[in-house]
């Protein structure tokens, strides 16, 4: 049985595509998304942060920030992560407009608030299949290392998601 995989942060930038670009690698039906109003990336000041609406291309996010300050933006880590994604799909998605991408077994997020609205929106929406979906957080820090050491560890966890749920079924039966 393959399973459907999600992965979500707040902007869909850097956790939820770490994780995202791994599974991918790894042969995993994943998607990504984030689940805040707009998608924030540091800028060259705490209060000056970058802000894009979801949608907006990672090439484009790309260009302006290299347009910018091309050092600022390699040296804090911003540009190679755009690369990255813009490796993985076109452009951040916001995970409270994703119905029409189907449904998931198995959601992972990194952050407790991100949780929180997942179950919120999984909660109120229409539902037609009454399809279970496990919901799993994992807390991970908004920075390029936590993310990766995140994304490895979420991968550990849904390899033996299969397995666990075979043992049920074979309990079950």
């Amino acid at each position: 049985m393959k399973f459907r995989y999600a992965m979500v942060c707040s902007s869909n930038q850097n956790r939820s595509m770490e994780a995202h670009s791994l599974f991918k690698r790894e042969g995993f039906d994943v998607s990504s998304y984030g689940t805040g109003q707009h998608v924030k990336l540091p800028g060259p000041s705490l209060r000056e942060p970058n802000v894009y609406d979801f949608g907006t291309p990672y090439k484009h996010m790309f260009d302006d920030l290299r347009r910018k300050d091309p050092d600022l933006y390699k040296r804090n880590g911003i540009l190679p992560m755009l690369k990255r994604n813009l490796a993985v799909k076109s452009a951040p998605q916001r995970w409270q407009e994703n119905a029409a991408d189907g449904s998931f077994d198995v959601v992972l997020t990194f952050e407790e608030k991100v949780f929180d609205m997942v179950i919120e929106d999984l909660h109120n929406r229409n539902h037609v299949l009454m399809k279970p979906v496990l919901v799993i957080n994992l807390e991970v820090k908004d920075n390029h290392e936590e993310a990766a050491i995140g994304a490895r560890l979420a991968l550990l966890l849904c390899q033996e998601v299969p397995l666990n749920c075979c043992i049920l079924l074979l309990c079950a039966a």
